[in-house]
Order: C-alpha cells, then structure tokens, then sequence
C-alpha cells in the first residue's frame, strides 16, 4: 500500500517548496515504511527506510536516533510532522500533513495490527538464509 503525501521541503525560516512524496508499507516487511522522496526536478528519486513505530510516536511526542529525528508541531494553523534526514551529503528538514501520516499509519494497522508483525517473518528462516550467506 502507498500513499502520496503533499511534503514541504523547509529551505529556510521563511522558504519551503513542495515535493512529491509517497510513504510505503508492506507486510512482508511489517517494521519498515518506506518514505519516496522525488526530487525537486522530478529527475529522480530518494529512499528512505523509517521505523513503522517511530513514525507513529512522532505524531505525539520528538522520537528517533541517528539519520532520523521526528516531532509533532503546528506550523500556520496546521498539524505537521517534521522529520529531518541527515548523510553524508547533507540534511533535510521536511514536513509532512499529519493527517495524512495519521490515515497512512491506519491502514498499515489494518494489514498487520501492532504488536503483530512478528508473527510475519520466520526468524529461524531469516537466520538462516543470513548465515548461508556468510
């Protein structure tokens, strides 16, 4: 299941510009959302790999570690997410509808209710096909 999600890419205090974006869930891969971020001149896209869990607890309260921070926050009026990513090559700091995170995450609940998802994989079957790679 994807959604597409009108994203605002903060440039600065007082400029931020819209991009496509589309969050992602499959249940085969029940932890993970993936977040697609097309670029500005629709050339070209980036991915990013979120924690289902993390994305839900930003809705309420600053969640996330390493590349990825989120937090709830009103911004002119409007229930917002922001998320910043960070690499390498630079940060973003983006906002996303937190309706539409919140109706994302329903559906996502729907296909694989919380606290569930391990019951998705065979961990003795992932082991061991990491292992035989090894």
């Amino acid at each position: 299941m994807a959604h597409e999600l009108p994203v605002r890419l903060v440039l600065s205090h007082d400029l931020s510009v819209s991009i496509r974006a589309e969050l992602g869930y499959e249940a085969d891969d029940p932890y993970a959302v993936r977040a697609l971020f097309h670029t500005l001149d629709q050339s070209g896209t980036v991915e990013w790999l979120l924690s289902r869990d993390m994305l839900a607890q930003a809705l309420s309260e600053h969640t996330g570690h390493a590349d990825v921070h989120m937090w709830p926050t009103n911004d002119s009026g409007r229930d917002v997410v922001r998320m910043v990513l960070s690499s390498p090559a630079g940060s973003a700091l983006l906002e996303f509808p937190a309706q539409g995170v919140e109706s994302f995450l329903r559906e996502t609940w729907s296909a694989v209710p919380p606290g569930t998802e391990s019951s998705r994989f065979d961990l003795d079957a992932e082991l061991a096909q990491l292992l035989a790679g090894s």
